[in-house]
């Protein structure tokens, strides 16, 4: 199958070296010509694991360029997957879909054959339907599901485990309302053997959402346990693996702590309160949500104040980015704490294996190490984000105050402060 991607970022560059890897024809589009000539090259414009050599591994299925008309034109089926940055009230930026949507529609003017536009981006219930249809019918002088069809087809990869999720999904959801797309996509992703939810536009649009909100409901009630387990002298975690246990709850995103960031649950789910809101829909388990979430890196300060005035002390971060195997640092928990502790005078040390360049654009004035050994060197350490490396430093004779649960410094620091047990 021949298959456009536009967008060059965390959806697109892994969607379509996932693509490529089944065997299909990828052009890959974007207005960055740096990102599409590390694509050309076989190399990922992101960090992801595994995606270099997808890339380097398929170059011969894929090209690149920047016009979306010639991309269109050469192709059966393009995915949409740019952007959906949040605004500040919450609500998402849907400029570059905007955007997308009217180059699409103007090459569909020209092009004789039945195309099908999926949208592979985040987009709230109703986006297909009341923004991007009706700019491509505009554009393009043609009827939605009579001339060409749309699609949505949310994502649902972690940073970090992208390709494997891609490859052993729980599941692949098309949501379609002509049978031409609906088909075609149920081919294209047969192959992966999973099972596939077939659904209307809006409904699919809403699963992604959905899905993201309850997770991140998850790890925020977690977290609100894990709280009352840290008063109580209980060990937050042995009370969610045995909670776990049960099959109707499962395990998974049971991680007390200091909370989550990235790209995904903050955004999602702080674009649904906007959206129920402008619905007149009060979203009183989702505000907690985001309002436990904001505590938790108060916390970590708190109990560091417990045994150290942070003003003029050195302290130690371990891990900038949201997460291990990412250098994706928005909405990472790192940014609240060290503004928190600028605020309270500290000096502060910082430690990530890839975030640093991110990181430093945005705090350009804090001492940044070379290895995570000189971070051990402060008055106290802050371990903010749970990469493998720092489960093998030494920790003997250390402050710690732990927001990720790294067993070795439990087991050797001095004096050691889990954020939740």
């Amino acid at each position: 199958m021949k298959i456009s991607i536009i967008g060059t970022g965390y959806i697109g560059s892994v969607t379509g070296a996932c693509f490529a890897e089944m065997g299909h024809q990828i052009i890959f589009v974007g207005r960055d010509t740096k990102k599409l000539d590390l694509i050309k090259s076989g190399k990922s414009p992101i960090f992801e694991p595994g995606l270099d050599q997808l890339l380097l591994k398929n170059q011969e299925r894929i090209t690149t360029t920047t016009d979306i008309a010639d991309a269109v034109r050469n192709t059966e089926i393009t995915f949409i997957g740019v952007g959906t940055p949040p605004r500040e009230d919450g609500s998402s930026d849907l400029s570059q879909i905007e955007t997308v949507s009217h180059s699409i529609g103007k090459a569909l003017r020209s092009d004789s054959k039945y195309h099908t536009i999926v949208a592979k981006s985040t987009v709230l219930p109703g986006t297909i339907e009341d923004l991007i249809i009706p700019i491509l019918e505009k554009e393009s002088g043609k009827k939605a599901f009579i001339d060409f069809g749309v699609a949505s087809n949310p994502e649902f990869l972690k940073e970090g485990t992208a390709i494997e999720d891609f490859f052993k999904t729980d599941r692949v959801v098309i949501g379609a309302q002509d049978q031409k797309s609906r088909d075609l996509l149920e081919k294209l992703y047969k192959p992966l053997n999973v099972p596939i939810f077939k659904t209307t536009l809006r409904t699919s649009e809403m699963i992604k959402f959905a899905s993201n909100a309850f997770l991140a409901t998850k790890i925020s009630f977690a977290n609100e346990i894990g709280n009352l387990c840290k008063e109580l002298g209980i060990d937050s975690y042995s009370v969610f693996e045995g909670v776990g246990l049960d099959t109707r709850i499962n395990p998974k995103f049971f991680r007390t702590g200091i909370g989550f960031g990235g790209s995904c649950f903050p955004k999602d789910v702080c674009a649904l309160i906007a959206h129920a809101k402008s619905k007149g829909i009060t979203t009183k388990v989702l505000n907690s949500v985001m309002e436990i979430n904001d505590d938790q890196p108060k916390r970590m300060i708190a109990l560091l104040k417990k045994h150290i005035n942070p003003k003029n002390r050195t302290i130690g971060v371990l891990g900038l980015a949201f997460k291990p195997d990412t250098d994706d640092i928005r909405k990472a928990r790192a940014i609240p704490i060290i503004n928190m502790l600028l605020k309270a005078g500290a000096r502060v040390k910082v430690y990530d294996p890839v975030a640093m360049d991110n990181f430093r654009q945005q705090f350009p004035d804090l001492h940044y190490t070379s290895s995570a050994s000189e971070v051990l060197t402060a008055d106290a350490v802050l371990i903010v984000t749970e990469w493998k490396e720092f489960e093998n430093l030494d920790y003997h004779g250390k402050l710690v105050i732990d927001g990720r649960r790294v067993e070795k410094a439990r087991n050797e620091a001095a004096i050691y402060e889990g954020v939740c047990w």
